[in-house]
């Protein structure tokens, strides 16, 4: 094993400087990927214990709701659908119903959940209920101590999560979509601290539309986890946040909002690896559905670092990250990007040891969460939802829509 003296000599003479990516090695690069999967990603990744967890609370609380109100749905949006949540993560979960309906479902929903926290022979254990917000209502509680939020009628969540799903697809290589949002969510989270709207950082989905341009943007050098975490932290951590704003097309000068201007991407000349008519039709899908019952025209509205929903070009996703946020953010890209630029320069004999330490408070929060063994079979990265299908709840709209199903073929969902 390595010792951190012999590793410190190393760094006595690494330059200060990160290296380009480009220059690392492929024998250098390829230790370290193997590395990653090994001792973090396998270590990290949701199990299927976890999975059938979460599967039960969510059966359970569709069940609340068909039970307790006539016509209305409820589905999950979010991480745990794409199966990229982490161990402590929560579930998002949206109930659909009619616009007039929603503060009435609401209340129901919060009364239910309160008094499911006083019946002793419940099958499942809630408890910390409560209502969050005003106009736009949000109930929160835990079953069996997982955080669930319930939102209503976010049309857009499913959206999204069926617009990223069917990216990973599109993508493909092993799910290297999913597995990258994994890792790179885990070293936000656990590592710098720098995930989580609600604390005014970075929110979760903002966090996938940046890895989706960077796998966009150097697609065709990128083959694994580790090297998109590498890429991701070098561009976010030059890039010019004060006057340019992230699309899925490229970088826009803030002067040409609210019109997407694609400037200079800097990869090099690269194409970009889903650019074309089959992207772009997907983006206009998704974005159709998402705007249903949807009377947000607000025009984009610039903060400190300005992420362009890929499905919804009004909308900035970086809205909650307020400026002290901002600043901590980009440093933290720095951070990184120097320190992993430093391991992928040192002999590979020492990789190993070196990226257990970059993800030292990662692994100390996952630390005999999992048996790792010889050897790894693949994470189940599948999309598991068996039925998207909304039916009308108004009644008179029977607008088409598609999404789609686990083996990324498309059915009907009618609104």
């Amino acid at each position: 094993m390595a010792s951190s003296e012999s590793t410190d000599e190393y760094y006595q003479w690494l330059p200060d400087s990160r290296p380009d990516p480009s220059t690392i090695s492929t024998e250098i690069m390829a230790v370290a990927e193997k590395a990653t999967w090994k001792e973090v990603l396998f270590r990290i990744h949701p199990t299927l214990d976890e999975h059938e967890k979460r599967a039960d609370i969510i059966l359970f609380l569709q069940e609340i709701v068909t039970q307790s109100f006539d016509g209305i749905q409820a589905f999950p949006y979010g991480s745990v659908p794409l199966k990229t949540y982490l161990g402590d993560g929560d579930i998002d979960f949206t109930v659909i119903c009619k616009p007039e309906d929603k503060a009435y479902v609401a209340e129901g929903m919060y009364a239910i959940l309160k008094y499911e926290e006083q019946n002793m022979y419940a099958e499942y254990r809630v408890k910390e209920t409560k209502m969050i917000g005003a106009e736009v209502k949000l109930v929160r509680c835990k079953i069996e101590n997982v955080p669930i939020d319930i939102s209503f009628n976010q049309l857009g969540g499913l959206s999204t999560v069926c617009f990223l799903e069917k990216v990973d697809h599109l993508i493909n290589r092993n799910h290297l979509f999913k597995r990258s949002v994994l890792l790179i969510k885990a070293w936000c989270h656990y590592e710098c601290r720098i995930l989580g709207a609600y604390h005014g950082l970075l929110a979760t989905y903002a966090l996938e539309a940046l890895i989706l341009f960077i796998i966009q943007l150097f697609g065709s050098s990128l083959n694994g986890p580790l090297a998109v975490l590498y890429r991701f932290l070098d561009y976010y951590g030059k890039f010019d946040w004060d006057n340019y704003c992230i699309s899925l097309d490229g970088p826009v000068h803030t002067s040409f909002l609210p019109d997407l201007v694609v400037t200079d991407r800097g990869n090099g000349g690269e194409d970009l690896l889903l650019s074309g008519e089959n992207l772009r039709f997907f983006t206009d899908l998704f974005a159709a559905a998402s705007c249903i019952n949807d009377q947000d025209m607000r025009i984009f509205g610039l903060m400190y670092l300005n992420i362009v929903d890929p499905v919804k070009e009004n909308n900035n996703l970086g809205r909650s990250i307020y400026k002290a946020n901002a600043m901590r953010i980009k440093a933290a890209f720095n951070y990184g990007a120097r320190n992993l630029g430093r391991i992928l320069q040192l002999p590979s004999e020492y990789i190993s040891d070196e990226i257990k330490m970059f993800f030292e408070c990662t692994l100390m929060w996952h630390r005999g969460s999992v048996a790792v063994p010889e050897s790894l079979p693949p994470l189940p990265f599948s999309f598991s939802e068996e039925d998207f299908q909304l039916k009308s709840v108004d009644g008179d709209n029977d607008v088409a829509d598609t999404m789609p199903d686990e083996e990324g073929k498309f059915t009907s969902i009618k609104r």
